[in-house]
Formats: C-alpha cells, structure tokens, sequence
C-alpha cells in the first residue's frame, strides 16, 4: 500500500498501485489516510477538493487505475460554532487521539436549545485551542457518547475522525465496557439481575423517556445490590449492555426503584423514606440531582490497540449522602 506523501499540512498525494485497480476513489483514499473517514473523503471529492491527474473529480466511486496521481486538498477546518470557554474539568488521559475526562455534576454535554453555552463542548474547545486536527471540517471535539448534565464520571471524547469513527463502532457493538454507581429507593428482589424493556419517549411527557411495548429502541441494564441502608435505599453497580437515553433511570423506576434526586423519574416521595430516620430521610429527599455516577469505562486506543481503562470515585454530594445514609 502506498503511503501518501504530503507536500503541505493540507494536501495529500498518492500514486495508486496495480493492487488498487478497479478500487473506488474514496476507498482508495480513505485506506491510505486513516486520519479522514471514508465519509468524510467522499464529501471532500463531491466538494470538489480532488484532483485526479490534475483535473478535479467530483464522483467518489469512480474506479481507480494504476499509475493515476491523486492530489486531496481539504479545506483548513473552520471553528466550530460554540465559543470556547475557560470551565474547569479533571483529565484523566490525553493524546493525540482522544481525551478520558470526570465530567462533573452539572455540566451539559453540548450546547443544546436552553443550553446555548457553558457546556463541556466549549470547555474542551478552550482546553484544546488549535491542536484539534479538525471533525467534518470544523474544528471540534467528537462526541462519542453523553452522560446527562446531572450524571457524573468519565467519559471519552475523540479529537479525529479516526478516534470518532472507531470508538462510535466500539459502542455501537458493545465492545466498551462501562459501569455506575446508583442509589436507588428501595431494595431489589432479586439483589442481583437484570432490567430489560425497549426504551422510547414518553406520548404523555416529550421530555421523559419510558419503556415501551411497540417501537422504541431494544435496552438491557444489569445490576448488582452493593449494600442497602434502613430497608429504604440501595446502593448497586449497573453495567450496560445497551447506552439508550436515560436507560438507568428509566429501567429503574419502571421497576419501582426510582434514584434518588431524579428530577423527572422520582414524581413523588418514595413509602421507603419513612424507613429512615429524620437525618437520613431529609438528606436523601433533599438531593437536587439523579445520584448517579459513570465510575469506570475500559476500551481499546483507537490508534494503538492498547487496552484503557479509568476508573473515577464519586464526587463530594454523592459520597456526603452515602456516608449519611450507610455510615
């Protein structure tokens, strides 16, 4: 396989190989520059960003010869629409490739209507500056998944197409492995299983998610009780087996076990406060966010191979309740 030469930090060039014969353009060019996906190469040759033996060819499945000359000049990337701002958060890796970070309670993933700002995209843009190689053409970090604003712990965000396309495929094929931490009303019977149920949105609140009998997207959360407190709360570790929206907090209170502070799962006081003593009972009514936290996520580099793995304990709120409820 030929390797591609630049001749400047934009354009690449490469001489097709009698191996690539027949090929189509895009592939060809995907495979010999892992730091574009063949998505992205196939929108560079439609916009007209390649040059086929000095003349532009806009169709990305036009066969390959051999001994044709391919100049691919994509455009410098553009900065990405949200601001970057200066907002604190912990780094557990970093490298060319991605970042590992504790995302902290409160923090919105992406700018979103109502949350326009003051999210975790700006803040790793300001952490990044212009050593992000640039994602679909604008200078940007690659959201690979999302932890909702109130959920704590680790995360990993790609920082190339590469990174984005390979950790997406992990995901998407189970091939990560990530668990929570949870405190849950209740106890649950048996202490050890699994909660299963398709998950769409909720006809009767759009902003609610809820297992659904038809439609909805297939989900499995397995739990196991680490402890429980009074009769009245557990604390378990869920490990997905799927990563739909809200799917901890959705399956468990559909089984009756609501999290504690969850602001729109937990629609009214749960009987098993009244297990707990004045102290106990207040503190976990009053917690003002979902008691959840992403405490480990393991995964191969994208670009090496090599096994990750990160593991972040609980911030001060969650640990302070613990502690008040389990002594």
């Amino acid at each position: 396989m030929p390797e591609p030469m630049t001749d400047s930090p934009e354009t690449i060039l490469a001489v097709a190989g009698p191996e690539h014969d027949g090929m189509r353009t895009d592939r060809f060019l995907a495979e010999i520059t892992p730091s574009l996906s063949r998505t992205r190469v196939k929108g560079l040759i439609e916009d007209g960003h390649l040059l086929r033996d000095g003349t532009t060819l806009r169709t990305p499945s036009e066969p390959v010869r051999a001994g044709m000359r391919f100049a691919l000049a994509p455009p410098a990337p553009v900065q990405a629409r949200p601001d970057a701002q200066t907002i604190p958060f912990d780094i557990l890796f970093e490298d060319d490739s991605l970042i590992v970070l504790d995302k902290p309670a409160g923090l919105v993933v992406h700018p979103a209507p109502g949350n326009e700002d003051g999210t975790l995209v700006n803040a790793l843009l300001a952490h990044c500056g212009d050593t992000l190689p640039g994602i679909g053409g604008e200078r940007r970090p690659g959201i690979v998944h999302r932890l909702d604003k109130d959920t704590s712990g680790t995360m990993v965000v790609a920082k190339t197409e590469q990174a984005l396309a390979a950790l997406s495929e992990a995901f998407a094929t189970r091939a990560i492995e990530r668990s929570y931490l949870a405190l849950c009303w209740g106890i649950l019977s048996p202490a050890v299983g699994d909660f299963e149920g398709a998950i769409g949105r909720d006809p009767r609140d759009r902003k609610r998610m809820t297992v659904v009998a038809k439609g909805g997207k297939p989900a499995l959360s397995h739990y196991r009780t680490l402890g429980v407190a009074a009769g009245a709360v557990s604390l378990v570790e869920c490990r997905l087996a799927t990563g739909r929206t809200h799917q901890i907090r959705v399956h468990f209170s559909q089984a009756g076990h609501a999290l504690l502070g969850d602001p729109v799962y937990l629609r009214r006081v749960p009987a098993a406060a009244r297990l707990l003593d004045e102290p106990q009972r207040r503190a976990a009514l009053d917690f003002p966010r979902q008691a959840l936290h992403a405490a480990t996520l393991a995964f191969l580099h994208p670009a090496t191979g090599a096994p990750l793995r990160f593991e972040t304990a609980p911030p001060q709120d969650f640990t302070d309740l613990r502690r008040i409820l389990f002594g």
